[in-house]
């Protein structure tokens, strides 16, 4: 799979009903370390109902500068949250189907919380 391929697919729930489309990734670095970081994991997808393009980094409730750009940003963002990679059933060429009962978490990921 190339990430590329994967960002702007459109994300089913279960049952076929359109939730939105693949805006990004989340990884995490888990073990060791190896030369110079730890190994990069998949963690999730962020799923963006009204967008698919990048959050460029404004999703961390934090940034808030330049205030236009921030506030325009979540405005388009909204909505978004990620689901992990554990509730993805199916990748396919058109689309990514979640299996039943998946949980959405903040696309912010701030201490685990749900959306």
């Amino acid at each position: 799979m190339i990430l590329g391929d994967l960002l702007g697919t459109p994300v089913l729930d279960a049952d076929g009903g359109r939730l939105g489309r693949v805006a990004d990734v989340r990884f995490v670095l888990a073990g060791t370390p190896h030369q110079l970081m730890a190994e990069p994991r998949l963690l999730g997808l962020i799923v963006g109902p009204h967008s698919a393009a990048s959050f460029l980094g404004y999703e961390r409730n934090g940034l808030t500068r330049p205030h236009l750009i921030a506030r325009f940003l979540r405005w388009r963002h909204r909505g978004s949250f990620l689901v992990l990679w554990e509730d993805v059933a199916q990748v396919g060429a058109r689309s990514v189907r979640l299996r039943p009962g998946f949980t959405r978490y903040s696309a912010a990921l701030e201490n685990g919380e749900q959306a």
